[in-house]
């Protein structure tokens, strides 16, 4: 072999060797990119994870879990007080606005009431019956009324459900367990005591719906600022509730207790 193909081999093995240092190089850039790239997260919104980690931080009122339709039931109740269908919610409260005014305002009687209406419905449809021959015009069609058996029975049912909870709950009570509860509703019911003696039961009745179609949909609506402040509210309590129960409760006497157990 020559020395100019030696030198020419030289040359190549140099070449190639070059080469396969300038793959390995960049490959190794183009790896390190990707890592670059699949470290780097995502660009977000900045508000999303602040608005989601300020809902988590802020605890619901009375624990809540479920939204404010669901703790409602859900169903056609909770579209009323929540005004999903704003006519039906509209055509409620009006009238029990109206039923107010006539036995509250203008001091008008319910059996005085539904008498005067049946008086003019049977008078008209009466009237209009025998005078259908004389004017021409066909006869009016009164419809049968039934009551269905089946929301009767539901309603009955559910009714029946609320009223065993309300007795499991002041059975409870009762116990003596949570004197914290008993406290509270003990106050609840002073409170409506006093409302009670400030108005009859209708006018309560009717306090009871206008606050059941405005409270839960302003709540729903500012849901947020409400659930932060009650948080803060329930906080201070805790603590005068604390100093309340060293101070008074505490010192309060009481029996020793009593082995039931007989030997």
């Amino acid at each position: 072999m020559t020395e100019h193909e030696e030198h020419n081999k030289d040359e190549k093995i140099a070449e190639t060797l070059h080469l396969n240092n300038n793959h390995h190089h960049s490959s190794s850039s183009h790896s390190d990119d990707d890592k670059k790239t699949t470290s780097s997260p995502p660009h977000t919104s900045s508000s999303s994870p602040v608005t989601s980690s300020f809902k988590s931080k802020v605890g619901r009122l009375f624990g809540r879990e479920r939204p404010v339709h669901k703790v409602f039931g859900g169903g056609k109740p909770a579209d009323v007080f929540l005004w999903r269908n704003k006519k039906i919610s509209a055509g409620f409260l009006g009238g029990a606005t109206a039923i107010w005014i006539l036995f509250e305002v203008v001091e008008y009687h319910l059996l005085t009431l539904l008498c005067h209406g049946l008086m003019i419905a049977l008078a008209g449809l009466f009237l209009w019956s025998n005078a259908s021959a004389f004017i021409t015009k066909s006869t009016p069609h009164i419809p049968e009324v039934h009551i269905p058996e089946k929301p009767v029975l539901e309603f009955a049912s559910a009714i029946r459900n609320e009223i065993n909870r309300a007795f499991a709950v002041l059975r409870e009570i009762a116990s003596g367990r949570d004197l914290k509860m008993f406290l509270l509703v003990i106050g609840g019911l002073w409170l409506v005591s006093i409302l009670g003696g400030c108005c009859d039961f209708l006018t309560l009745f009717y306090i009871i719906v206008v606050v059941l179609h405005t409270v839960p949909v302003l709540y729903e609506k500012y849901e947020d600022q409400v659930d932060s402040f009650a948080e803060k509210a329930l906080h201070e309590l805790k603590k005068q509730y604390v100093v309340f129960d060293a101070k008074v409760l505490s010192k309060i006497p009481r029996g020793p207790l009593r082995d039931k157990k007989k030997a």
